[in-house]
């Protein structure tokens, strides 16, 4: 990312799950996640001040206490103990904020990012922030030049290394990306969400801004591992958020419909590489487009956080598949999704 200032891996860790709305994930599980993760190479992890209302960010602060790490969330760490896990080169702790209150652009006032900084450097255990991201804040902040002096504020202020946006649509990440102090922006970004490619990751790439891609497994859905039978447990946006009832449906499942999503795996699956999983293939699309510098796919267990890291390491898909992908696109998902986001 050439504005954040520093390489990351290709592959990062979403912690999403481990805070809430995904099913309860207990303490020791959730470090153990994240040490399998950063053991596994992933040097970038992405979390909220919103996720558990902190408990995702009081984890990795507590991970983080637990393995030093050089350059890790706000200055220079003491080397590792003598027999300890080896520690990565450099880890990048992105969070973000702004959804704890109402959605109001009113909300984004500098006082306030003061206050909602300060809470997730408590939680994180660090004086400086790496990189500090608007949480899929109102359209209107997006065009409020005050709202990005205040975060020039933050940096200038040592509470902040850099800072960046999530989006829901396109048009939001164009407009982020035009700000010259906006270090990245985080995307739904995977097989069954497209439009991204058009020009956001074009102009992403031309202002050296990084892209974070996130949802890269629509929820679960491009796992492979769901049928009309699966169901989630009621503290899980994919039982509770399905129409937006919570927060934009987009998150959940891309805003596919579950079956339409689910007949399109199923199509998909001929196009899987032999020896592969779905959940490989899927990851993999994301990573051969030009202009992403990270997926953060969610893990809930040391297992699935090797396996997503591992993705890294396999070769491109061939052309046959990204074209299988970009034909059921638009035979079963277009429709629906690509002119909402």
């Amino acid at each position: 990312m050439a504005r954040l200032g520093r390489d990351v891996s290709a592959v990062g860790l979403g912690a999403w799950q481990l805070g809430a709305d995904w099913g309860t994930v207990d303490e020791d599980e959730a470090l153990a996640t994240l040490a399998a993760a950063v053991d596994a190479g992933v040097t970038f992890i992405d979390t909220a001040d919103v996720y558990g209302d902190g408990r995702s960010e009081r984890l990795i602060g507590q991970f983080l206490r637990t393995r030093p790490t050089p350059g890790a969330a706000g200055g220079d760490r003491p080397a590792s103990r003598a027999g300890a896990h080896p520690a990565p080169a450099r880890l990048t702790v992105a969070t973000k904020m702004g959804r704890r209150v109402p959605q109001e652009p009113s909300a984004y006032t500098l006082d306030n990012f003061r206050a909602w900084t300060d809470r997730s450097r408590a939680n994180l255990g660090v004086d400086t922030l790496d990189l500090v991201q608007l949480h899929c804040p109102p359209t209107p902040v997006f065009h409020t030049d005050a709202v990005f002096d205040a975060l020039d504020t933050l940096v200038a202020e040592g509470r902040i290394a850099a800072y960046g946006v999530s989006v829901e649509t396109c048009d939001e990440a164009l407009a982020a990306i035009a700000r010259p102090g906006v270090a990245s922006v985080q995307i739904i970004l995977n097989a069954f969400r497209h439009k991204p490619l058009e020009a956001v990751l074009p102009a992403a790439a031309a202002a050296g801004v990084g892209i974070i891609a996130r949802v890269p497994l629509a929820s679960g859905l491009l796992s492979g591992r769901y049928d009309e039978r699966t169901t989630f447990a009621p503290d899980d946006h994919r039982a509770f958020n399905r129409h937006g009832e919570a927060f934009d449906v987009g998150e959940t499942f891309s805003g596919v419909d579950f079956a339409t999503g689910l007949a399109a795996v199923r199509r998909l699956a001929a196009a899987v590489p032999d020896g592969w999983t779905m959940t490989q293939f899927a990851l993999r699309w994301v990573l051969d487009q030009a202009g992403v510098s990270v997926v953060i796919p969610g893990a809930r267990s040391p297992d699935q956080a090797r396996a997503n890291a591992a993705v890294a390491d396999l070769p491109a898909l061939p052309p046959r598949a990204h074209a299988a992908v970009a034909e059921v696109y638009a035979d079963l998902i277009r429709p629906s999704v690509h002119h909402r986001w």
